[in-house]
């Protein structure tokens, strides 16, 4: 009897071994290699050059419309980065102009407008009540110079060209995001507004007494977003 015990003790001892041997070599198995960790960074880092957003702008110092995309991020999406390509009419001049605009903007507040409502299937409305952006831009075309040329005075537009203009601008923006059951292309849609200012403008006002008013510009806009 104490022989027949024994031998079941050693034989549950020897399935438990063999089991948790099996077990170890699943769960290494399981693990990723350096190959797989590098192809999923890989990855990562692919899928994070896809636009989160698509806009178009009236105004803004670049043209009378632009259109662009761009990337937003931070962990409330509180970062953004948008590249615009807008357009001049002729006005005055003989042809019309195509600009370009690297945009950076941040959104430090969201404020629910609804959140107790049945935003499910009405969508929920979020006010941000400040942004701000910091952009450069160019105007293509060989009326426009990188640096001074001869027929102006000696330093005349110093540090400055008619080719890039730096910008600042504050504004607001009302965004409805979209039920996930009435989503087709995008998840949330922003309308906003934008005021501000160049830095050749800038200048202008502390060489001539210019008014504020008068070197400030009023763009509006829509995003679209999919992320």
């Amino acid at each position: 009897m104490k022989w027949n015990t024994l031998l079941i003790n050693m034989a549950l001892l020897a399935c438990s071994i063999h089991a948790s041997a099996d077990d170890s070599i699943n769960v290494q198995q399981n693990l990723p290699n350096v190959y797989e960790q590098h192809m999923q960074r890989m990855k990562n880092n692919w899928a994070s050059l896809i636009p989160t957003h698509f806009l178009i702008q009236n105004a803004g110092n670049m043209g009378v419309f632009s259109v662009g995309l761009g990337w937003s991020y931070g962990k409330r999406h509180q970062w953004e980065t948008d590249l615009l390509f807008g357009y001049i009419p002729k006005h005055d001049s003989s042809r019309g102009k195509l600009t370009s605009t690297i945009k950076g903007n941040y959104i430090p507040w969201s404020i629910c407008m609804n959140p107790h409502g049945d935003w499910t299937t009405k969508g929920k409305w979020n006010f941000e009540p400040l942004t701000t952006s910091l952009y450069i831009n160019t105007v293509y075309g060989h009326e426009f110079w990188k640096t001074q040329p001869g027929r102006y005075p000696d330093k005349y537009y110093e540090f400055m060209s008619t080719k890039f203009r730096l910008n600042i601008a504050i504004g607001q923006r009302l965004t409805l995001v979209i039920p996930k059951n009435k989503r087709r292309l995008h998840n949330r849609v922003s309308l906003f507004y934008e005021v501000g200012t160049c830095d050749l403008y800038v200048r202008s006002m502390f060489q001539t007494n210019i008014p504020l008013k008068d070197i400030l510009g009023l763009s509006i806009g829509l995003k679209f977003y999919t992320q």
